[in-house]
C-alpha cells in the first residue's frame, strides 16, 4: 500500500524544492503538493526590495498544482493524510478545517517559537492561546523543526507523542560539493570582489533589516579588538538598511547586493565566519548553508537554530544585542576557523534530509497510515 500525502505550503521554497524531491522518491509514498501561488518565475520580495528569480528549479521532480487550479476539497478527499506548513492564512486554516471534517488525519509543520512568536501580555496572550487549542486540537501529529519548536508546542499542550522530529535541513551535499568546487577558484573570487589578498573574511548573508540585526555586526567588527589586521566585512544581500549601513561603514566593509543561491557555496567557502545577529529568528537555514559549506558560525542567542546546531566547537552563541560580546566571538572564531569549520562541517552532517524522511515516516505510522514502515 502507498501513502497519499497532500502537502499544503504558501509557494515554492528554494530550501524546501530538494527535500519535496527527495520525498517523491520515497517508497510507499505518493507525495503531491498544492502551493498557495507561485513563486517559480519570479516575484517582488519585499524584505530584499526588489525584484527575485532563484536560479534553482523549485516545482521539478514531485507532483505539484495550484490551489486555484484545483478543488481543494477533493484533493483532500482523495488523500489519506494531509500536511500543512503553518496555519498563517485563510486558505491553509480551510484545508485544516476540512481535512478535520473529512477525517483525514493533519501534520502540523512551522517554523513557530516562544521567542519568535511570544503569545503576548493579557488578554492577547489568552486570546491567542485559546485560538492556537483550536487550531492544534486538529492536528493528528506535528513535524517539529527543532528542539525550541518542539519546545513551543509542549508550551501549548501538546503531548510528547505527538512529536516527531523533522529538522529544518538543506541539501547538504549540494552545498558541501559546490564549495568545494569553488575552493581552487578562492583567490579568483576574492579579486573579483575586490577583497584583499589573504585577509579573513566575515560574512552576513541576508535580508538587511532591523531583526537580523546586521547593526550589531558592524557595531561589533569596528569595536573588536583584532591582534593583527582587520579582517573584511562583507554583507550579501539587500534591504532597508543598506543605505544606513553603507553610511557608516568606512574602510574594509563591502556590500555585494543579492546573490543567488547558485553563487552562495562559493561566498560561505571564502568566508572564515559567518554571523547571523538576529533577533527573535524561528531559525536560521542560512547557518545550516555555512556549516555544509565547512564555515564556522557565531549566531545571537535568539537564533532559533544555536540550541541544535551552535556550540563552542564550531562557532559560537553571544547574547542577542551584545556589540562586545560578538566582537569578542569574532576575534575569537577567526583566529581559529579551519578547526571550528571542520567542527561545523561534521555537526550538519546528521541534520539532513534522511533525518526529515525518516521522522515523516514515524509521524505516517503513528496516524495510522497505511504503507509508512514500523
Amino acid at each position: 500500500m502507498t501513502v497519499r500525502l497532500l502537502y499544503l505550503v504558501s509557494h515554492p521554497i528554494q530550501y524546501q524544492a530538494p527535500l519535496l524531491r527527495r520525498i517523491a522518491r520515497e517508497p510507499g509514498i505518493a507525495l503531491r503538493v498544492l502551493f498557495e501561488r507561485d513563486t517559480s518565475g519570479g516575484y517582488y520580495d519585499p524584505g530584499f526590495g526588489q525584484p527575485l528569480r532563484w536560479d534553482v528549479p523549485l516545482r521539478d521532480g514531485y507532483d505539484s498544482a495550484l490551489l486555484d487550479e484545483v478543488d481543494l476539497s477533493r484533493e483532500i478527499a482523495r488523500a489519506d493524510v494531509v500536511w500543512l506548513h503553518g496555519w498563517q492564512s485563510p486558505r491553509l486554516r480551510r484545508a485544516l478545517v476540512t481535512a478535520h471534517r473529512r477525517g483525514r488525519p493533519v501534520l502540523m509543520r512551522g517554523e513557530n517559537t516562544t521567542a519568535a512568536m511570544p503569545d503576548g501580555p493579557f488578554p492577547r496572550g489568552w486570546l491567542k492561546r485559546a485560538y492556537l487549542q483550536r487550531v492544534f486540537g486538529r492536528c493528528a501529529a506535528f513535524l517539529t523543526v527543532g528542539s525550541q519548536n518542539a519546545d513551543y508546542y509542549r508550551r501549548h499542550g501538546i503531548a510528547a507523542e505527538k512529536l516527531f522530529s523533522v529538522p529544518y535541513a538543506i541539501d547538504n551535499a549540494a552545498f558541501a560539493a559546490a564549495a568545494e568546487a569553488a575552493r581552487g577558484q578562492r583567490e579568483n573570487l576574492r579579486r573579483s570582489l575586490g577583497l584583499p589578498e589573504a585577509a579573513p573574511v566575515v560574512l552576513f548573508c541576508g535580508k538587511l533589516m532591523r531583526r537580523k540585526r546586521p547593526d550589531c555586526l558592524l557595531a561589533a567588527w569596528q569595536r573588536a579588538r583584532w591582534p593583527s589586521a582587520r579582517p573584511c566585512l562583507v554583507f550579501v544581500g539587500g534591504g532597508e538598511m543598506e543605505g544606513e549601513l553603507s553610511s557608516k561603514a568606512g574602510p574594509g566593509v563591502h556590500f555585494l547586493g543579492f546573490r543567488n543561491q547558485g553563487e552562495l557555496p562559493a561566498l560561505y567557502d571564502l568566508a572564515d565566519v559567518f554571523v547571523l545577529p538576529s533577533e527573535r529568528e524561528p531559525w536560521g537555514l542560512a547557518v545550516n548553508e555555512a556549516m555544509a559549506c565547512g564555515t564556522p558560525v557565531i549566531v545571537s542567542s535568539e537564533v532559533g537554530c544555536a540550541r541544535d546546531l551552535v556550540d563552542a566547537k564550531c562557532g559560537a552563541v553571544v547574547p542577542v544585542g551584545d556589540v562586545d560580546a560578538l566582537g569578542a566571538a569574532l576575534v575569537d572564531v577567526v583566529g581559529r576557523s579551519e578547526a571550528a569549520g571542520a567542527a561545523a562541517r561534521e555537526r550538519i552532517r546528521s541534520w539532513d534530509f534522511e533525518a526529515d524522511v525518516a521522522g515523516l515516516q514515524r509521524a505516517l505510522a503513528s496516524v495510522g497510515a497505511a504503507g509508512a514502515p514500523p
